[in-house]
C-alpha cells in the first residue's frame, strides 16, 4: 500500500484542514488501481456515515450543511458510493436471480408509476393553451387569474411560455417509461436479424457504454448548472470541499426568477432541477435494464419479456403502430 493520503471522504474529523488531498491529486500520484481501489474501500464507511449522519449534509438550515450537500452530489465519493451499491445489488444478484428479478420489477413499476403520472402534464398542457386562446380571442384579457382568495394571477405570456414546462415534464418525467414501453424510436440494423442471447449481450452493452455513461455526464454538468442559479457564491464542479464550506458564510439562496420576456414564465430553476431527474432516472434504469438483459441472457428465451408491464390498448391493438 502506498502511504499517500488518502482521499476526502464524506465526514472527516477536521474539513477545515488545509493540506489534505483530494481523490483527483491522489489519482495524479499513484496508480489507477489504488485509485479505484481506495475510493471503494472508502465508501463503505461514506455510505453508513452518510445514512446516520444525515443531519451533515441534509440539515439546510445550517449553511455547511448545504454545501456539502452541493459537493458531494457531483464528487467522487457520491460516484463511488453509487458504485459500490450498484455492485453490491450485482454480486447478490448473480446468485440469487429472484433478488434481482425484485430489484428490475421495482425500477421498472417506479419508471411505469413515474410516467403514467406525469403523462397528464399533456393534457394540462392543452387545456392550459385552449385557455390562453380563449382569454386572448374571446375575452381580450391581459392575465389569467387562478383559484380562490388569493389567486395564481400572472400575465397571459407567462401563462405561454409556461407551457414549455409540461413539455420538460413529459419529456424528463417520462422517458424512462417510454422505454420501459418500447415507445423509443429504433434503427434495426444487426439486432433484428441476430438471436436471443446475442439480442441480449447487446443490450447489456448497451446500457454500460451507453445508457449510464451518458446518464453520468448529463448529471455531473446538470448537477453545478442547477446550483449556479439556486444559490451565491456560486459553485463550481473544480473547487474542494475545504473552499466550499469557506464559501458557505456567505452563502445565501438566490433562485433564478428571470424570464425571456418582460412578463414571461419566471420559474426556469425547474427546468434544471427537471434536467437533474432527467439523469437520475436514465441512470436507475440504465442498471435496470442491464440486470433484465443479463437475467434473460441468463434464463433463455422463455424468460424474455418476464414479469414486464406494458400498456395495451386490449383486442385489436396491432392494428395501431407503435402500440404495445
Amino acid at each position: 500500500m502506498s502511504d499517500a493520503t488518502p482521499c476526502t471522504g464524506f465526514f472527516r474529523a477536521d474539513p477545515a484542514v488545509e493540506d489534505s488531498i483530494s481523490c483527483l491529486d491522489q489519482f495524479q500520484s499513484s496508480g489507477l488501481v489504488q485509485f479505484v481501489s481506495g475510493n471503494f474501500l472508502e465508501a463503505l464507511y461514506n455510505i453508513p456515515a452518510a445514512l446516520f449522519s444525515p443531519g451533515l449534509w441534509l440539515d439546510w438550515s445550517n449553511k455547511e450543511a448545504i454545501m456539502r450537500f452541493v459537493y458531494y452530489g457531483g464528487s467522487v465519493e457520491f460516484f463511488f458510493a453509487i458504485a459500490t451499491i450498484i455492485l453490491a445489488i450485482t454480486i447478490i444478484g448473480m446468485f440469487r436471480n429472484d433478488f434481482l428479478w425484485g430489484v428490475v420489477r421495482v425500477c421498472e413499476g417506479f419508471a411505469n408509476g413515474t410516467g403514467r403520472l406525469f403523462a397528464w402534464a399533456g393534457l394540462l398542457m392543452v387545456l392550459q393553451q385552449i385557455i390562453i386562446v380563449f382569454m386572448q380571442r374571446i375575452f381580450t384579457r391581459p392575465d389569467i387569474s387562478f383559484g380562490f382568495g388569493i389567486p395564481l394571477q400572472f400575465d397571459i405570456s407567462w401563462f405561454a411560455e409556461e407551457l414549455k414546462l409540461y413539455n420538460a415534464l413529459v419529456v424528463c418525467l417520462c422517458v424512462t417509461y417510454t422505454f420501459v414501453q418500447g415507445g423509443h424510436v429504433r434503427v434495426d440494423l444487426v439486432y433484428a436479424a441476430v438471436g436471443h442471447r446475442a439480442k441480449r449481450v447487446i443490450d447489456m452493452f448497451g446500457s454500460l457504454f451507453f445508457m449510464v455513461p451518458a446518464a453520468v455526464m448529463i448529471w455531473m454538468y446538470g448537477w453545478y448548472f442547477l446550483w449556479r442559479h439556486l444559490i451565491v457564491p456560486n459553485p463550481s464542479a473544480s473547487d474542494t470541499l475545504e473552499l466550499l464550506l469557506r464559501k458557505s458564510r456567505a452563502l445565501r439562496w438566490n433562485v433564478e426568477t428571470i424570464g425571456f420576456s418582460p412578463n414571461g414564465f419566471t420559474a426556469y430553476f425547474l427546468f434544471k432541477i427537471l434536467l437533474v431527474t432527467f439523469a437520475a432516472l436514465v441512470f436507475i434504469h440504465g442498471i435496470a435494464f442491464f440486470y433484465r438483459s443479463y437475467l434473460e441472457w441468463k434464463e433463455g428465451p422463455e424468460s424474455e419479456g418476464k414479469y414486464l408491464d406494458r400498456d395495451t390498448l386490449g383486442d385489436g391493438e396491432e392494428a395501431y403502430e407503435g402500440t404495445h
